[in-house]
């Protein structure tokens, strides 16, 4: 596993699948020229900025493992993540991502590890670098192999149903606590929660 930070505040957190989810699914891409958001990842990023919460991104990057193109690569693409969020205001906390696959051609990256999702190493370890407990942390992607990850960490999950799962594998972590149909209604319903959480704890003190 390996991160990429960035800046961060030890409050509530947002996790977030890169490819699919907040951006378009360009198979193994590390041209930042080509990254393109999502529908409905500029409201979504607007939404997140409102919370003023961290939003980490935590990916599967297999690429590395394969031989597509070298981790070092990555460093462009967080630079660009990190100038997106900039844009909208976003806490930027991080990119998070495991450059592993077993069956991968790169004998250095060919391993069953603990960071590759459904496993839920990279959620771990972004919400143990922004300072939060998972419990207080969302999971949002846009397939049962990030729920199953958010789920098993103990995050509250989010599957985007944008059309990216085709295996729907069940099991006994990969069952959302919410599906939407695109990421801006996941952002929506993030705030709403987490608006009406604090509004209920200002209720009980006064």
């Amino acid at each position: 596993m390996a991160v990429i930070a960035g800046e961060h505040t030890p409050e509530g957190a947002i996790l977030i699948d890169k490819d699919g989810t907040l951006i378009d699914d360009d198979p193994f891409n590390v041209e930042p020229a080509r990254i393109r958001l999502a529908p409905g990842a500029e409201q979504a990023l607007c939404e997140f900025a409102s919370l003023r919460w961290p939003v980490a991104i935590v990916s599967n990057q297999p690429g590395v493992a394969f031989g597509y193109f070298a981790e070092s690569e990555l460093n462009g693409v967080r630079e660009h993540l990190a100038r997106v969020m900039a844009d909208y205001g976003v806490d930027f906390a991080g990119f998070f991502y495991c450059p592993h696959h077993p069956q991968g051609r790169d004998a250095a990256y060919r391993t069953v590890c603990a960071c590759r999702k459904p496993a839920p190493g990279l959620l771990q370890a972004a919400a143990r670098h922004i300072g939060v407990p998972l419990s207080r942390c969302w999971m949002i992607g846009d397939i049962l192999d990030d729920v199953e990850a958010g789920n098993v960490a103990g995050c509250q999950t989010i599957l985007v149903d944008c059309g990216n799962e085709t295996q729907w594998r069940t099991g006994a972590h990969r069952t959302p606590d919410h599906t939407v149909s695109a990421i801006d209604q996941a952002a929506r319903l993030v705030v709403s929660h987490a608006r009406e959480t604090a509004n209920i704890a200002v209720g009980r003190l006064s």
